[in-house]
């Protein structure tokens, strides 16, 4: 059994989704995925973008990030980041909530569901202590409140040490709500505040085996074929890299030796 490893839009943040692609395709990867901002996403970089993902044979695993604001009142702006993404064939597309009001959210969510489902896209509620769903269980009472098919929540590997879980959390979780994984390595520990979490988040991320996260134990709890999106939002490598594709390359190499070191199966240039 085998995951498939795609390049988060986060390992690269300072660039365009086709500059994406094109380093995706040229660093080895077989999936991709995409931040897809409103203001930038013009029919002009929309084809840019799919012509780079024909041209490397290329799959999208997700795209990203359609903020829940306050209030929860989602707008076209919001909608355009799930057309995009079914425009691209995304079969995820990734949401966080600033609304502290989980029936709010969970409305909320359930009309992002309602426009990605006829395009079979699951919406993957992350938590993270920079939003108002900070842990697994807010997240899972918020898609249980959600009641819809599409729902869906996401694991990613420094949020989920951040919020004080462990494997074992992991255990309980339904299959089903489980599509696809960010995963990272980083500090063991960071301290409590807002600002310290978002420079943890934007700024401190390595690649797996750099850092002191769990992650064999984070990934043997987890579903043994999920998809893993790679992501390494890391100012050390975006200044020690700053070429997409080296930077690419280079996560990747980190990546895999330390798949390879750990038995933890790549599926190499399949499709979802």
């Amino acid at each position: 059994m085998a995951h498939i490893l795609s390049l988060a839009a986060g390992t690269l943040p300072e660039f365009l989704p086709d500059q994406i692609a094109r380093a995706a395709g040229q660093s080895g990867f077989g999936h991709v995925g995409f931040t897809i901002e409103p203001e930038q996403w013009t029919p002009e970089q929309a084809k840019a973008t799919k012509a780079a993902l024909r041209q490397y044979n290329l799959s999208v695993l997700d795209v990203e990030v359609v903020w829940i604001p306050e209030g929860g009142v989602l707008t076209d702006d919001h909608r355009l980041i799930i057309d995009a993404g079914a425009e691209l064939g995304a079969p995820n597309v990734l949401v966080v909530s600033a609304e502290p009001d989980p029936d709010q959210t969970a409305s909320a969510l359930h009309q992002l569901c309602e426009w990605a489902a006829p395009a079979d896209m699951r919406v993957s509620l992350e938590f993270l202590m920079i939003t108002a769903v900070r842990s697994l269980g807010d997240a899972l009472d918020i898609v249980k409140r959600c009641d819809h098919p599409a729902a869906a929540v996401l694991i990613d590997s420094l949020h989920f040490q951040r919020a004080g879980h462990s494997a074992a959390d992991l255990k309980a979780v339904d299959r089903n709500l489980l599509t696809y994984s960010q995963i990272c390595d980083g500090n063991l520990q960071c301290a409590d505040d807002y600002d310290s979490y978002l420079d943890d988040a934007v700024d401190l991320r390595s690649a797996p085996g750099e850092g002191e996260l769990p992650l064999v134990d984070i990934l043997s709890a987890l579903p043994s074929t999920i998809p893993l999106s790679l992501e390494v939002r890391s100012k050390a490598y975006r200044d020690n890299y700053p070429d997409p594709v080296e930077r690419a390359k280079e996560v990747r190499t980190a990546a895999m030796d330390y798949f390879d070191r750990h038995n933890i199966t790549i599926a190499q240039k399949s499709h979802i």
